[in-house]
Protein backbone atom coordinates (compact mmCIF):
# COMPACT_ATOMS: atom_id res chain seq x y z
CA UNK A 1 0.00 0.00 0.00
CA UNK A 2 3.15 2.66 0.83
CA UNK A 3 3.57 2.46 -2.80
CA UNK A 4 0.14 2.58 -4.32
CA UNK A 5 -1.17 5.34 -2.18
CA UNK A 6 0.45 8.30 -0.14
CA UNK A 7 -1.06 10.44 2.80
CA UNK A 8 0.10 13.11 4.37
CA UNK A 9 -1.77 16.10 6.57
CA UNK A 10 -0.86 19.45 7.18
CA UNK A 11 -2.63 22.34 8.95
CA UNK A 12 -6.29 20.25 8.92
CA UNK A 13 -5.68 19.62 5.38
CA UNK A 14 -5.04 15.67 4.58
CA UNK A 15 -4.09 14.71 1.24
CA UNK A 16 -4.67 11.78 -0.26
CA UNK A 17 -2.53 10.87 -3.60
CA UNK A 18 -2.54 7.91 -6.21
CA UNK A 19 0.80 6.91 -6.76
CA UNK A 20 0.65 4.63 -9.65
CA UNK A 21 1.86 7.35 -12.60
CA UNK A 22 2.80 4.74 -14.84
CA UNK A 23 -0.65 3.00 -14.89
CA UNK A 24 -2.25 6.14 -15.04
CA UNK A 25 -3.26 5.50 -11.22
CA UNK A 26 -5.36 2.94 -12.62
CA UNK A 27 -7.76 1.62 -9.46
CA UNK A 28 -5.83 -1.83 -9.08
CA UNK A 29 -6.89 -4.09 -5.58
CA UNK A 30 -3.88 -2.90 -3.62
CA UNK A 31 -4.69 0.70 -4.63
CA UNK A 32 -8.27 0.48 -3.54
CA UNK A 33 -6.89 -1.26 -0.32
CA UNK A 34 -5.05 1.58 0.69
CA UNK A 35 -8.05 4.11 -0.02
CA UNK A 36 -9.97 2.33 2.18
CA UNK A 37 -7.23 2.13 5.46
CA UNK A 38 -6.20 5.90 4.99
CA UNK A 39 -10.19 6.70 4.63
CA UNK A 40 -10.56 4.67 8.16
CA UNK A 41 -7.48 6.78 9.75
CA UNK A 42 -8.44 10.12 8.26
CA UNK A 43 -12.25 9.81 9.99
CA UNK A 44 -11.06 8.70 13.22
CA UNK A 45 -8.45 11.71 13.36
CA UNK A 46 -10.00 15.15 14.78
CA UNK A 47 -7.12 17.05 13.38
CA UNK A 48 -8.54 16.41 9.61
CA UNK A 49 -10.54 19.00 8.75
CA UNK A 50 -10.61 18.64 4.58
CA UNK A 51 -9.67 15.61 2.24
CA UNK A 52 -7.72 16.84 -0.88
CA UNK A 53 -7.55 13.47 -3.50
CA UNK A 54 -4.98 13.71 -6.42
CA UNK A 55 -3.07 11.56 -8.56
CA UNK A 56 0.50 11.81 -9.39
CA UNK A 57 1.99 11.67 -13.25
CA UNK A 58 0.27 12.84 -15.88
CA UNK A 59 -3.43 11.34 -14.99
CA UNK A 60 -5.91 12.03 -12.43
CA UNK A 61 -6.70 8.64 -12.88
CA UNK A 62 -7.86 6.55 -16.24
CA UNK A 63 -10.23 4.17 -13.86
CA UNK A 64 -9.90 0.24 -12.68
CA UNK A 65 -7.33 -1.48 -13.76
CA UNK A 66 -7.50 -3.22 -16.82
CA UNK A 67 -5.03 -5.86 -16.83
CA UNK A 68 -6.59 -7.20 -13.71
CA UNK A 69 -10.47 -6.33 -15.07
CA UNK A 70 -9.37 -8.90 -18.01
CA UNK A 71 -7.63 -12.04 -15.51
CA UNK A 72 -10.96 -11.69 -13.32
CA UNK A 73 -13.97 -11.84 -16.56
CA UNK A 74 -13.53 -15.28 -16.80
CA UNK A 75 -13.85 -16.02 -12.81
CA UNK A 76 -16.88 -16.42 -10.81
CA UNK A 77 -16.23 -12.91 -8.82
CA UNK A 78 -17.27 -9.21 -9.61
CA UNK A 79 -14.63 -8.01 -11.96
CA UNK A 80 -15.07 -4.51 -10.30
CA UNK A 81 -15.25 -5.83 -6.25
CA UNK A 82 -14.86 -2.84 -4.58
CA UNK A 83 -14.83 -0.18 -6.43
CA UNK A 84 -18.32 1.39 -5.58
CA UNK A 85 -17.83 0.57 -2.12
CA UNK A 86 -14.56 2.96 -2.17
CA UNK A 87 -16.01 5.72 -4.00
CA UNK A 88 -19.46 5.75 -1.64
CA UNK A 89 -17.38 5.81 1.28
CA UNK A 90 -15.67 8.75 0.31
CA UNK A 91 -18.74 10.53 -0.54
CA UNK A 92 -20.36 9.53 2.75
CA UNK A 93 -17.09 10.77 4.99
CA UNK A 94 -18.17 13.29 7.46
CA UNK A 95 -15.19 15.01 6.26
CA UNK A 96 -15.55 17.00 3.19
CA UNK A 97 -13.76 15.77 0.10
CA UNK A 98 -11.64 18.07 -2.71
CA UNK A 99 -10.88 16.34 -5.70
CA UNK A 100 -7.29 18.15 -7.54
CA UNK A 101 -7.94 16.84 -11.16
CA UNK A 102 -4.88 17.77 -13.42
CA UNK A 103 -5.30 15.72 -15.88
CA UNK A 104 -7.34 12.53 -17.22
CA UNK A 105 -10.23 11.55 -15.04
CA UNK A 106 -11.89 8.48 -16.82
CA UNK A 107 -14.53 5.89 -16.23
CA UNK A 108 -13.79 5.13 -12.33
CA UNK A 109 -11.12 7.90 -12.58
CA UNK A 110 -14.23 10.41 -13.39
CA UNK A 111 -16.63 8.39 -11.33
CA UNK A 112 -14.30 9.13 -8.05
CA UNK A 113 -13.93 13.03 -8.41
CA UNK A 114 -18.01 13.20 -9.15
CA UNK A 115 -18.19 10.94 -5.43
CA UNK A 116 -15.84 14.03 -4.00
CA UNK A 117 -17.71 16.77 -2.55
CA UNK A 118 -16.33 19.50 -4.54
CA UNK A 119 -13.67 19.30 -7.74
CA UNK A 120 -11.06 21.83 -9.25
CA UNK A 121 -9.63 21.26 -12.69
CA UNK A 122 -6.79 22.58 -14.77
CA UNK A 123 -7.68 23.43 -18.23
CA UNK A 124 -5.53 20.33 -19.60
CA UNK A 125 -8.00 17.57 -17.61
CA UNK A 126 -10.39 15.70 -19.66
CA UNK A 127 -13.66 13.70 -18.12
CA UNK A 128 -15.05 10.80 -19.75
CA UNK A 129 -16.80 7.55 -19.45
CA UNK A 130 -15.74 5.58 -22.21
CA UNK A 131 -17.35 1.98 -21.04
CA UNK A 132 -19.50 1.25 -23.95
CA UNK A 133 -16.19 1.43 -26.06
CA UNK A 134 -15.43 -1.28 -23.97
CA UNK A 135 -18.40 -3.49 -23.77
CA UNK A 136 -19.59 -2.60 -19.72
CA UNK A 137 -22.35 -0.92 -18.43
CA UNK A 138 -22.53 1.68 -15.31
CA UNK A 139 -23.62 0.52 -12.43
CA UNK A 140 -26.45 2.23 -11.28
CA UNK A 141 -25.09 3.79 -8.43
CA UNK A 142 -22.79 5.24 -10.36
CA UNK A 143 -24.76 6.51 -12.78
CA UNK A 144 -27.09 8.22 -10.36
CA UNK A 145 -24.16 9.89 -9.54
CA UNK A 146 -23.35 11.13 -13.17
CA UNK A 147 -27.11 12.00 -13.23
CA UNK A 148 -27.44 13.67 -10.30
CA UNK A 149 -24.58 16.25 -11.08
CA UNK A 150 -25.09 16.59 -14.88
CA UNK A 151 -28.55 15.53 -15.56
CA UNK A 152 -29.94 13.04 -17.78
CA UNK A 153 -29.28 15.01 -20.93
CA UNK A 154 -25.45 15.09 -20.55
CA UNK A 155 -25.66 12.15 -18.75
CA UNK A 156 -26.39 10.24 -22.03
CA UNK A 157 -24.22 12.54 -24.15
CA UNK A 158 -21.19 11.10 -21.69
CA UNK A 159 -22.25 7.45 -21.98
CA UNK A 160 -23.60 7.36 -25.49
CA UNK A 161 -20.91 8.57 -26.79
CA UNK A 162 -17.99 7.20 -24.92
CA UNK A 163 -15.75 10.38 -25.97
CA UNK A 164 -14.20 12.44 -23.37
CA UNK A 165 -14.87 15.94 -22.57
CA UNK A 166 -13.01 19.28 -22.04
CA UNK A 167 -12.23 20.65 -18.67
CA UNK A 168 -14.04 23.79 -20.01
CA UNK A 169 -17.12 21.66 -21.21
CA UNK A 170 -17.16 19.98 -17.75
CA UNK A 171 -17.39 23.55 -16.01
CA UNK A 172 -19.67 24.66 -18.29
CA UNK A 173 -22.34 21.82 -17.65
CA UNK A 174 -21.77 21.69 -13.97
CA UNK A 175 -19.35 18.76 -13.65
CA UNK A 176 -17.04 20.74 -11.50
CA UNK A 177 -16.75 23.72 -9.62
CA UNK A 178 -13.95 25.51 -10.27
CA UNK A 179 -11.74 25.31 -13.34
CA UNK A 180 -8.29 27.50 -13.88
CA UNK A 181 -5.06 27.28 -15.41
CA UNK A 182 -2.68 24.66 -14.60
CA UNK A 183 -0.25 26.83 -13.33
CA UNK A 184 -2.94 27.51 -10.38
CA UNK A 185 -4.21 24.18 -9.93
CA UNK A 186 -2.68 23.40 -6.43
CA UNK A 187 -2.48 26.82 -5.22
CA UNK A 188 -6.40 26.90 -6.24
CA UNK A 189 -7.15 23.31 -4.53
CA UNK A 190 -5.54 23.94 -1.67
CA UNK A 191 -6.71 27.89 -0.60
CA UNK A 192 -10.31 26.22 -1.10
CA UNK A 193 -9.01 23.62 1.09
CA UNK A 194 -7.89 26.21 4.05
CA UNK A 195 -11.07 27.94 3.85
CA UNK A 196 -12.97 24.99 4.55
CA UNK A 197 -10.74 23.73 7.16
CA UNK A 198 -11.35 27.21 8.49
CA UNK A 199 -14.83 26.44 9.61
CA UNK A 200 -16.71 24.17 12.65
CA UNK A 201 -16.04 20.64 12.16
CA UNK A 202 -19.63 19.93 13.52
CA UNK A 203 -20.73 22.51 10.97
CA UNK A 204 -19.06 20.84 8.30
CA UNK A 205 -20.31 17.30 9.17
CA UNK A 206 -23.85 18.47 10.03
CA UNK A 207 -24.13 20.29 6.43
CA UNK A 208 -22.93 16.94 4.36
CA UNK A 209 -25.33 14.57 6.33
CA UNK A 210 -28.43 16.88 5.86
CA UNK A 211 -27.06 17.00 1.95
CA UNK A 212 -26.81 13.30 2.04
CA UNK A 213 -30.01 12.73 3.78
CA UNK A 214 -31.99 14.73 1.08
CA UNK A 215 -31.10 12.42 -1.65
CA UNK A 216 -31.22 9.79 0.40
CA UNK A 217 -34.24 8.35 -1.04
CA UNK A 218 -32.05 7.29 -4.26
CA UNK A 219 -30.86 4.09 -2.18
CA UNK A 220 -34.67 3.13 -2.10
CA UNK A 221 -34.93 2.15 -5.98
CA UNK A 222 -34.81 -0.98 -6.86
CA UNK A 223 -32.58 -2.19 -9.47
CA UNK A 224 -31.84 -5.46 -9.36
CA UNK A 225 -32.92 -6.44 -12.96
CA UNK A 226 -30.49 -3.29 -14.11
CA UNK A 227 -27.42 -5.07 -11.74
CA UNK A 228 -27.96 -8.61 -13.79
CA UNK A 229 -27.48 -6.56 -16.69
CA UNK A 230 -23.84 -4.75 -16.11
CA UNK A 231 -23.09 -8.18 -14.65
CA UNK A 232 -24.19 -10.33 -17.75
CA UNK A 233 -22.01 -7.42 -19.12
CA UNK A 234 -19.03 -7.20 -17.63
CA UNK A 235 -18.74 -11.49 -18.53
CA UNK A 236 -19.71 -11.05 -22.09
CA UNK A 237 -17.91 -11.93 -25.30
CA UNK A 238 -18.20 -8.27 -25.93
CA UNK A 239 -16.41 -7.19 -22.84
CA UNK A 240 -13.75 -9.20 -22.89
CA UNK A 241 -12.81 -7.81 -26.64
CA UNK A 242 -13.55 -4.78 -25.22
CA UNK A 243 -10.69 -4.67 -22.42
CA UNK A 244 -8.56 -6.68 -24.88
CA UNK A 245 -8.48 -4.15 -27.48
CA UNK A 246 -7.86 -1.67 -25.52
CA UNK A 247 -4.76 -3.12 -23.68
CA UNK A 248 -3.73 -3.95 -27.58
CA UNK A 249 -4.28 -0.37 -28.62
CA UNK A 250 -6.72 -1.63 -31.57
CA UNK A 251 -10.05 -0.83 -32.40
CA UNK A 252 -12.64 -3.51 -30.57
CA UNK A 253 -14.49 -5.93 -33.00
CA UNK A 254 -18.26 -6.20 -31.43
CA UNK A 255 -20.60 -8.95 -32.11
CA UNK A 256 -23.61 -8.44 -29.47
CA UNK A 257 -22.69 -11.08 -27.50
Amino acid sequence: MADEILFSLNDGVATITMNRPEKRNALNTALLEGFNSILSQVEERNDARVVVIRGEGKAFCSGIDLRELSARQTGQGDPETGVIQVFQRIERSRIPTIALVHGDALAGGCELALHCDLRVAAEPARFGMPLARLGLILPFPLTQKLVEIVGPAFTKQILLTGQPITATRAYEIGMIHQLVAASDLEAATYDLARTIADNAPLSLAGMKATILRTISLRETIDHKDLHERVARARKSVDAQEGVKAMLEKRKPVFRGE
